[in-house]
């Protein structure tokens, strides 16, 4: 499928409908897209970005539709293999094409897909590629989110092709769909992949401030009409400001660590505090990453496997350290048969966080009255330190 952006410029890559995994990881509800942006140049024609090479045929078909028989130029934003896995192949089908990028994507290239150093042009930042009457500006953005990542702006038409940055993994035949599951599987994607590098996404959001676009178009999902939209959402997740949000992942193997949970969350409501439990047995791991960009405090709930947390709990420790959000507060809590090493290995697996570590409520058997009036305090430490961040 084929739509216009602008005159002599179009969207020609694959809508995968049916994908549900990502990275054998990511969890993906709504399938994904693989963007690829055709330009045609009054002398050159290039190709911003290739598709997943399960996906090369329709590629193809695309290509065939509109009836292109020569490109000069392929240019690739980011050397991950869903966007670039299809070069390999467009070199053999155009044998004259360059494959245009910066040295550090080249060499990812040239390892990933084998392609000879032969088929480049490595380009600086700032440097421009004419097509005869579009000029093509490449912008070096590196770690959004993988460290050889460029944009590429077409001055003419004032399209920013942002990668990865920006993006939505979104199947949809609307190019141009503007709405709130749009929003939402925006801030899904930031929250699993964007989100630990929000430095660097700060640091990017500033260079578009200082540049006149009037389409955003990534590499996934829809394209941006309207760029304040999800400029404007980026910088609202990115920034330091957290909400009145307490996320809870939990798992219970007996009930004991279930129980503290209720307590807990039932403790919070009552002073007003907007609480997101997740059990860990059934929960949606891209969900609970969304639920982190906003939350002021997490507190991980686990039962205790082997002297360790239990193994989903560990999984969500380690997930929360490598998303790295903006939390402010952290806290543990739980509960053990026989001897527990739990909170040691979870505050380890937490260490790069920026974030208070409140006072851990990690008992032995069910839990007893006093056990119950420690969640309360906990419950009181999280009320003050909100109310000391201007959040009530």
């Amino acid at each position: 499928m084929i739509r216009e952006l602008k005159k002599n410029i179009y969207a020609v890559g694959v809508q995968d409908w049916d994908r549900r995994l990502f990275d054998e990881l990511i969890p993906l509800p709504h399938g994904t897209s693989y963007n690829s942006y055709l330009i045609k140049g009054s002398q050159k024609t290039a190709l911003v970005d290739s598709v997943d090479p399960a996906k090369y045929d329709e590629l193809l078909a695309n290509l065939a539709e509109h009836d292109v028989k020569n490109i000069d130029y392929l240019v690739c934003n980011h050397a991950e293999q869903d966007h670039s896995g299809s070069i390999g192949f467009l070199t053999e089908k155009f044998p004259q094409a360059v494959v245009v990028t910066n040295e550090k994507c080249q060499g990812f290239l040239m390892d990933l897909l084998r392609i000879p150093v032969g088929r480049f042009r490595a380009v600086k930042d700032g440097e421009t590629l004419s097509l005869g009457d579009k000029t093509v500006e490449f912008i070096l953005a590196p770690w959004v989110h993988w460290p050889e990542t460029m944009f590429s702006y077409l001055r003419e038409d004032q399209i920013l092709f942002s990668g990865d940055f920006l993006g939505s993994h979104l199947a949809t035949t609307d190019i141009f769909a503007c709405n709130d599951t749009v929003l939402e599987g925006a801030k899904r994607y930031y929250a699993e992949i964007m989100m630990p590098f929000r430095p660097s996404i700060v640091k990017h959001l500033q260079k578009l401030d200082t540049m006149d676009i009037e389409l955003i178009a990534p590499t996934h999902g829809p394209v941006y009409k309207k760029p304040f939209y999800i400029v404007d959402a980026y910088k609202d997740w990115s920034s330091e400001n957290a909400r009145n949000e307490v996320v809870i992942p939990w798992v219970s193997m007996h009930g004991s660590t279930e129980a503290m949970v209720k307590h807990l969350t039932e403790a919070l409501v009552k002073k007003g505090i907007a609480v997101k439990p997740f059990n860990l047995t059934k929960t949606d791991i891209g969900e609970l990453a969304t639920s982190l960009v906003d939350a002021a405090t997490v507190i991980l709930a686990t039962s205790t496997a082997l002297v360790g947390p239990h193994p989903q709990g560990l999984y969500a420790a380690a997930l929360v350290g490598a998303l790295r959000p903006k939390t402010k507060f952290l806290g543990i809590i739980g509960s053990y048969g026989w001897g527990s090493k739990a909170v040691e290995t979870i505050k380890s697996l937490l260490a790069n966080l920026k974030a208070e570590v409140l006072e851990p409520v990690y008992i032995k058997g069910a839990p007893r009255k006093e056990d119950f009036e420690a969640l309360d305090k906990l419950a009181d430490a999280i009320f003050e330190k909100h109310k000391s961040l201007g959040l009530l």
